[in-house]
This record gives C-alpha cells, sequence and structure tokens, in this order.
C-alpha cells in the first residue's frame, strides 16, 4: 500500500534563491539578519501549531540550521517538539540555502557545511532527529550524494522529477543521473510528487496555472503515515510513499489560516471519533 509523507521546509524568507544562496538569482550575496524572523515566518509558526491541533498525523520538518541563530525559531523549536512528541520528525535542509548544484562542484565546501548543519540542528532536537537530507531549493548534483552518504544520512529527498527544474541537477546533469549517485551512495531517494511531469509541492501551491494543477494531484494523495510508520518508513525501501512539501511560510498566507489542500479522508487512519469535527475545519 501506498502512504504519504507530510514534509515542510522552514525557510525564512532571507533563505529564498531570489536573495541569496544562488550564483546568477540572487540579489545579495550577504544574507540578512539570522537571529530576527520575519512577520510571515512567526505567523507561518502559529499557523502550523493550530493546523497540527486540528489533526493526529505527523510531519517532518526540514531545518535550515542557521535557523537556530534566531532564539525565537529555537524556542518554538523545542515547544512542539515537547507539544507533539513523535509526531515531528526533523531533518537537515542545510547550513544555508545555497544552492550547491548550481555553483561549481565543491564536495570539499558542501561536505564542510553538512557536517556543521547536521551539528548543530541534532544539538537542538534530540531524538527527534533523523538522518534525513533535502538540498535547499532542490538543488542537489550527483557529485552531492557521496557527501551525504559520508554524513551518515539514509534518506534524501530532493528530487523534484519535473522537466521543467531539471537544470537544478547542475550543468551537464539530469535527475537519472542523479538517481544513479544516489543509489550508487546506498542512499534511500524520495522523490516529490509531480503530475503530468509538473511540479506540484512549495511554490506550485500558490503558482498558477500550477497551483490547479498542484491542488488536483494532493485531493489525490494516498493516506497518510501514521506516527509510528513517519518514524522509520521513509528510510524503510518495502515503504512505497507519495512525498509532498510545502513551508512553514505558507501557513503565514491567508492572515495565518492557511492549510494544505489536503482532502479530510486522507487523515481518517489517525483520527479517533473525537476529532472527527476538528479535523472538519483543516481545509
Amino acid at each position: 500500500m501506498n502512504h504519504t509523507w507530510l514534509t515542510i521546509d522552514c525557510d525564512d524568507i532571507r533563505h529564498v534563491p531570489k536573495v541569496q544562496g544562488h550564483p546568477t538569482r540572487s540579489n545579495s550575496k550577504t544574507p540578512s539578519s539570522t537571529e530576527k524572523l520575519s512577520r510571515q515566518f512567526i505567523s507561518g509558526m502559529n499557523g502550523f501549531e493550530n493546523w497540527m491541533d486540528k489533526h493526529l498525523s505527523p510531519v517532518t520538518l526540514f531545518i535550515i540550521a542557521d535557523m537556530f541563530e534566531s532564539k525565537e525559531f529555537s524556542k518554538w523549536v523545542d515547544s512542539i517538539i515537547t507539544k507533539y512528541g513523535d509526531r515531528i520528525t526533523i531533518g537537515c535542509h542545510g547550513l544555508t540555502h545555497r544552492s550547491w548544484s548550481a555553483w561549481s562542484e565543491d564536495s570539499a565546501g558542501f561536505s564542510i557545511a553538512l557536517e556543521k548543519a547536521t551539528e548543530i540542528i541534532i544539538q537542538h532536537v534530540g531524538k527527534n532527529w533523523r538522518p534525513w537530507f533535502r538540498a535547499p531549493g532542490g538543488y542537489i548534483a550527483p557529485w552531492m550524494a557521496k557527501v551525504i552518504a559520508q554524513h551518515g544520512y539514509t534518506v534524501d529527498s530532493s528530487i523534484n522529477p519535473s522537466w521543467i527544474v531539471k537544470k537544478k541537477s547542475g550543468k551537464g546533469n539530469n535527475w537519472k543521473k542523479v538517481r544513479e549517485a544516489i543509489i550508487d551512495s546506498k542512499i534511500i531517494e524520495r522523490e516529490w510528487l509531480n503530475k503530468w511531469g509538473l511540479p506540484v509541492n512549495g511554490p506550485a501551491l500558490s503558482l498558477f496555472p500550477l497551483s490547479i494543477i498542484a491542488k488536483t494531484a494532493w485531493r489525490q494523495i494516498p493516506p497518510i503515515l501514521s506516527v509510528k510508520q513517519a518514524l522509520t518508513a521513509p528510510e524503510n525501501p518495502s515503504f512505497n510513499i507519495t512525498t509532498i512539501y510545502w513551508h512553514i511560510l505558507d501557513h503565514g498566507r491567508k492572515n495565518g489560516n492557511w492549510s494544505p489542500p489536503i482532502p479530510n479522508s486522507r487523515f481518517s487512519l489517525n483520527i479517533n471519533r473525537s476529532n472527527t469535527e476538528s479535523l472538519k475545519t483543516v481545509n
């Protein structure tokens, strides 16, 4: 049976490629303050909790390590771990939001950054940590796979297998070459859901006309992983998983009332009768 893995990226506005991390798209090579969160991100944190309170399903947060330079973010992560327990698992989204495959190959630099990011995140999240990686912006090249494996990661969830974004695999590469490198490095790849070869995650949820296709695809997703399954299923090759993702920033939309377009029925395996009425308000 196929199951859906809910994943959320914790980028703030300062992390988007037009601001930092990309050699040609970024307006500034120097990030804004790493200690202060944007208003939308703060609204998103509150909106995320409101959404989590309406169901019992688990989620994996992919966190950029430099987010922990914000005391407010650090306290929030600690609070949601305390509040939701095993419903929260946490993976690595990089040290910063550097789009590694958009730059020249730099295994040494990537290795140093990944080691530091792993150290920081584990220090802050403890037992909720999982050795699961997502490249910032989905910018992953074949040369990165070996480095990811060397640092003990068992899962990668960076591939957006759409022809529209194939350039993210690096100059002269394609998603097939990335897959092969991931397999050779003995890492489990959890690609993002596509529909008709088009992106349906992250920015696609709000970019017309991709947003229409995305919502259609999300209405058809399989039931969500149970809390117990979500602790280990992503790294279990026998599990057939559909991976979807959005951002904490998304929860800051609509005055903090935004929620992902997931059908209520997909939560049914994880909801007991006392929560049914609450679940009706998720969408």
